[in-house]
């Protein structure tokens, strides 16, 4: 086999949702403020004894049963969360064992917002290498734990859930290089403070400016990469931070008209490395992605991270 490609994928997400006008009985803000700035109009926030563990095991069991695969099929499981609190055993660990995988390499991978694409290029890695068959790769968060509910910039902006793709390999590569890196020098822009109980905080215009100004750049690099070009892409799913960068960024990318560009942090937050997943997998659900044809993935975030590649449509 000469590459890999994703054969399958799946998502969950937490039952309660907070709308804005929910909010506005919290903190100081209100439904057209939030809009105007990020687009998000509700987010879905996981109850007290719902863990990331959880939301990833729900996901990679759709993911698991979509595939056809036998849990023992699977050679490699990888979580991407910045939000899990277990060390060990891992997120991607539990996950393992309630679907009865047996002895496939586990492990948790924390590259935040950029997380899942970074875990997908490891998987499409692995499987070049001749590791592992079939992956498991999993973007899940419980961020609503790492909310301060009393700052009204960032509390409007967090949600939970997980999404997931079971990677295969494939005589063609349907999984394209990998376009990633970071820049260390602004890693405090976004960010978890506090030793014991972290809070997510972030410098939110210089987030915006970095993402619109110099993020479209790189992910053309992803298309190139791939050999193809930006106008033949059918579909764009990137980090779904807020709605102002996602457009800002897909129109300065240069798509055709009939392109479809996931906006679902408009009802589901911004889920950090569920983001990219969670919106590929209900694009998919609910049959918007075009199958066999180009998509390009693209996250970014703390770090300052990013990571991306185009993939084939399942």
């Amino acid at each position: 086999m000469s590459g890999s490609r994703v054969v399958a994928l799946g998502h969950h997400q937490p039952e309660r949702v907070l709308t804005n006008a929910d909010l506005e009985k919290m903190v100081d803000t209100n439904d057209e403020w939030i809009r105007q700035r990020t687009g998000i109009s509700t987010r879905r926030i996981a109850a007290s004894t719902e863990t990331v563990a959880d939301m990833a095991s729900v996901a990679g069991a759709k993911a698991l049963a979509a595939s056809g695969l036998a849990p023992s099929d699977i050679g490699q499981v990888i979580v991407a969360t910045c939000s899990a609190i277990d060390r060990s055993p891992s997120t991607a660990a539990q996950v393992a064992a309630r679907l009865s995988i047996p002895s496939a390499v586990v492990f948790d991978m924390n590259n935040a917002c950029a997380g899942f694409c970074t875990a997908l290029a490891t998987a499409d890695h692995t499987i070049r290498a001749g590791a592992a068959q079939h992956a498991l790769v999993i973007g899940a968060e419980k961020m609503s734990d790492l909310v301060d509910w009393t700052d009204r910039s960032s509390c409007i902006l967090l949600g939970d859930g997980a999404g997931a793709a079971v990677v295969s390999a494939s005589p063609d590569a349907q999984i394209g290089p990998a376009t990633w890196g970071s820049d260390p020098t602004r890693a405090n822009a976004v960010r978890l403070v506090d030793e014991w109980q972290p809070r997510f905080a972030q410098e939110g215009q210089a987030v915006f400016r970095w993402a619109t100004s110099e993020l479209p750049a790189i992910a053309a690099q992803a298309c190139a990469k791939a050999g193809i070009e930006v106008t033949d892409l059918a579909a764009v799913v990137t980090h779904q931070a807020n709605l102002r960068i996602i457009e800002a960024m897909t129109k300065r990318l240069g798509l055709r008209d009939d392109v479809v560009i996931a906006r679902d942090v408009v009802e589901s937050g911004n889920t950090s490395a569920a983001s990219v997943p969670l919106a590929l997998s209900k694009m998919a659900e609910r049959g918007e992605l075009p199958s066999g044809r180009p998509v390009l993935l693209f996250a970014f975030g703390g770090g300052l991270s990013w990571a991306g590649q185009v993939i084939t449509a399942p």
